[in-house]
C-alpha cells in the first residue's frame, strides 16, 4: 500500500505591519484585562499587539487628519444646520426663526464666553 503524507496548512495569521521598531510594554492585570476586552468588543477579534496598534493609531492622529477634523466639524454644522431649518417653525417670523437657529447652533450667549472650543471675541 502506498503511504499517504499529510500536508498541514499554515493557517493565516495577522497581515505583516513590515519592519518597525519592536517596543516591549508591559501591562498591569487591570490595564490587560480592559485591552482583552477592547479587542474582543472588535468584529475580527485582532491579536494584542494589533489591538495596541489600533489604540494607539487613535490616540496620535496624523496631521492630515487634524485638517480634516475642520472639514468634518465644518460638514457636520452644515448638516446640523439643514437639520434645524427642515425643523423650526415656518408660521413664525423671519427674524424670530434666525434667533432661534442661532441660539441651537451656537448655544445660549451666557454660555458661549466659557466654552474652550470656541475662539474669545474681542471686547
Amino acid at each position: 500500500m502506498a503511504r499517504q503524507s499529510v500536508i498541514t496548512r499554515k493557517k493565516p495569521g495577522p497581515p505583516a505591519t513590515g519592519k518597525g521598531t519592536l517596543i516591549g510594554v508591559r501591562l498591569q492585570p487591570s490595564l490587560l484585562t480592559r485591552l482583552d476586552a477592547w479587542a474582543g468588543h472588535q468584529e475580527d477579534g485582532p491579536s494584542r499587539p494589533e489591538a495596541i496598534r489600533r489604540l494607539v493609531e487613535r490616540a496620535l492622529p496624523d496631521s492630515a487628519s487634524r485638517r480634516s477634523g475642520k472639514t468634518s466639524a465644518h460638514r457636520a454644522s452644515k448638516l446640523a444646520v439643514r437639520e434645524i431649518e427642515s425643523l423650526i417653525d415656518k408660521s413664525e417670523p423671519a427674524e424670530m426663526q434666525e434667533r432661534r437657529k442661532r441660539r441651537l447652533i451656537h448655544g445660549p450667549k451666557e454660555f458661549r464666553d466659557i466654552r474652550g472650543d470656541q475662539p474669545k471675541r474681542k471686547v
